[in-house]
């Protein structure tokens, strides 16, 4: 039987999911130049399919123009057809950026921090996820038998990373049933926000070509732990000399990290809209599930909203490569490009401002008082995904740094996503995410 190889040139949208148009191989060097065809009411599509009142309606004209430093190809060895795909920017029909791209939104903050602050940003997404290949038995957790029963997945999944040009650093069966976790090593910050859409792609391509599915839904069943993703990230100067790390700061950063740190926090809760923008992301939200409850900074503590990461220090370790700072109020509910983007603007944030470097917690928050937290600064996080729209909306300093067309895009996507699953019980809405996640 003759084929035809085709590529997909692809976004990932205000749902967190990857969508495009195929054409064929041979057309490539041509839609690097003039895309394919895109309209801006795309962008309102939900997780499920559905579509609210979209501001743009029926109108408008808009190009996915193809990155040519994301090509994916990955075979898998047998004679399914390779993952063959890009990820692109969605432009105007005459080149010029639409605000409305979440990959152009983490471009136009790492900008910001380049010229405002003279600094990059290393990072890098660990992401945990649930497999159906596995049996759910008792005591899994970090367990070689649980490791040894995921079979082939992890090796057709690392090799299948590697070549689509990421860097495996770990695979794990984690604490839930059927849960495992991986990471990858750290990337300048667009390439890091790209290697996330392309890992979760790639592990779904690895499942469905073994017969089995995964879900990075933040909760695929209420009687069971979660899945995360925590974000890593280094500051570096313009000749990419690491910046983070201070040995005389407090918990080792430097002056520009904890004013960094201190522009998160600050902003947190409006944050946690684009991090954590699913309606059982808040489940996970809560105190003692070793995820984030409240706007702290922790020392090695997992369930701080931000953490100061251990490092290394055997030998002649190179401290200062290794310190960064982990941000854990965030699933796979929501597109990277804005997660990493709204995490760029609030450092940028505490950096024009030289905030003062936040004070680290040594005690749960959850146990201190009212008044200890005040005194500490430390908000509680939104208990909804209504809750965390609405201090988007109500942080006028954050609202502002997402351009027009992404925010009157994006505040009623979610909100009707919230109507969407009104009517169902917690059980019917994880059961919902774990499908489309």
């Amino acid at each position: 039987m003759n084929r035809e190889e085709l590529i997909m040139v692809c976004c990932c949208d205000l749902a967190g999911q990857v969508r495009g148009k195929g054409f064929p191989a041979s057309e490539l060097a041509s839609r690097l130049k003039r895309g394919v065809g895109w309209v801006p009411t795309n962008a309102m599509i939900t997780a499920f399919g559905d579509i609210g009142d979209s501001p743009w309606g029926s109108r408008g004209d808009l190009l996915l123009v193809p990155d040519p430093e994301t090509k994916v190809r990955v075979e898998f060895g047998d004679d399914s057809p390779a993952e063959h795909f890009l990820l692109g920017d969605i432009v105007h029909t005459h080149g010029e950026p639409w605000g409305g791209c979440t990959r152009t939104f983490l471009k136009d903050a790492l900008t910001a921090l380049q010229q405002e602050a003279g600094l990059t940003l290393l990072a890098a997404f660990e992401h945990e996820f649930h497999y159906s290949g596995v049996e759910q038995r008792a005591n899994g957790s970090y367990n070689l038998d649980a490791f040894r029963r995921q079979d082939v997945f992890s090796e057709v999944f690392i090799h299948a990373l590697r070549q689509a040009g990421l860097e495996p650093d770990s695979f794990m069966a984690e604490y839930g049933p059927q849960q495992y976790e991986v990471t990858v090593g750290p990337r300048d910050g667009l390439r890091a926000a790209d290697e996330a859409v392309i890992l979760r792609e790639m592990a779904r391509a690895t499942a469905h070509r073994l017969g089995h599915n995964v879900s990075f839904s933040p909760l695929v069943t209420h009687e069971v732990v979660g899945n995360g993703v925590h974000l890593h990230m280094s500051l570096h100067d313009l000749d990419r000399k690491p910046v983070t790390y201070d040995k005389s700061g407090p918990g080792g950063l430097s002056e520009v990290a904890a004013q960094f740190a201190a522009g998160i926090l600050r902003h947190a809760p409006a944050i946690c809209a684009l991090t954590a923008p699913s309606t059982v992301s808040y489940q996970r939200l809560v105190p003692h599930r070793w995820s984030a409850s409240y706007t702290n900074l922790g020392f090695r503590d997992r369930e701080a909203c931000l953490r100061i990461c251990p490092v290394v220090e055997i030998g002649d370790a190179d401290i200062a490569k290794q310190f960064n700072m982990e941000f854990r109020a965030a699933d796979a509910a929501a597109s990277p490009y804005l997660q990493l983007g709204i995490l760029v603007y609030a450092g940028l944030q505490g950096i024009r401002e030289k905030l003062p470097a936040p004070p680290i917690t040594d005690r749960d928050p959850e146990e201190m008082s009212e008044d200890e937290r005040a005194a500490a600064g430390i908000a509680v996080l939104p208990r909804s995904l209504a809750e965390a729209l609405d201090a988007l909306e109500a942080d006028d300093v954050a609202k502002n740094w997402l351009p027009a067309n992404l925010l009157k895009g994006y505040l009623p996507h979610k909100r009707f996503e919230i109507g969407l699953m009104a009517e169902l019980t917690l059980d019917e809405q994880c059961k919902r995410y774990a499908e489309v996640y």
